[in-house]
């Protein structure tokens, strides 16, 4: 640790803050993904198009992490959901009309 051990050290980045080297190497990315794509508003989007059919396997992952964080239910509250159990009870031997297994 650097510094002077007679002194207290500052209160350090606030809480929560992108760090500036992060910060700077996102943008780039960013930048760089747009320029791949053809520059303009849409280039970010035409890139991960391409990737999208270039390398579906790494897009599906990417695009795995960012859906839960799209996903809403009607007039973007809660998603509801309504599940069924139907139970039939049988005898030994009946067959449902209902049946499609092919037994």
């Amino acid at each position: 640790m650097a510094g002077n051990p007679n002194i207290p050290p500052g209160p350090g980045r606030p809480k929560g803050s992108v760090n500036k080297t992060t910060a700077l190497l996102k943008d780039a990315i960013l930048k760089a993904a747009q320029t791949a794509g053809g520059g303009g508003e849409d280039g970010i989007a035409n890139y991960l198009a391409d990737r999208a059919i270039d390398t579906p396997g790494p897009f599906l992952a990417l695009l795995g992490k960012v859906l839960p964080m799209q996903v809403t239910g009607e007039d973007g509250g809660a998603i509801k959901s309504d599940n069924t159990l139907r139970l039939v009870f049988m005898k030994p031997g009946d067959r449902s009309a209902d049946d499609d297994h092919g037994a």
